[in-house]
């Protein structure tokens, strides 16, 4: 980040944010392309004291992958419903590869 870009972050270093303006420019979109997904509930903006809409790093990943779908032909709305289902199956990948551990540790030989 250079000096420049130092406005469009909140004070907390663990968690910076970006404006809306900044956000659009990283991800090469438009405002309303966020604006979108907040439409849709993909991401909700944090807010400033000011009361301007600011976008975590985490969020602009998850905006970046939907700006992915929409230049494939996605429309923003599938788009968006994509994105939640594959948030829900790497959970349940998760799910279940630690319960194949927790197995795995208790019983050895149950595992085929």
């Amino acid at each position: 980040m250079t000096a420049d870009d130092s406005y469009d972050r909140l004070d907390d270093d663990d968690y910076p944010a970006y404006t809306m303006g900044r956000a659009a420019e990283m991800l090469g979109t438009t405002p309303a392309f966020l604006r979108a997904l907040g439409e849709h509930r993909l991401i909700t903006p944090l807010r400033s004291e000011g009361g301007h809409r600011r976008y975590s790093r985490y969020q602009l990943r998850i905006a970046a992958r939907a700006r992915e779908l929409v230049d494939q032909g996605t429309p923003i709305e599938a788009a968006c419903r994509i994105i939640v289902l594959e948030d829900q199956l790497e959970e349940a990948q998760r799910i279940n590869a630690e319960y194949r551990r927790a197995t795995e540790t208790a019983h050895p030989s149950a595992v085929a």
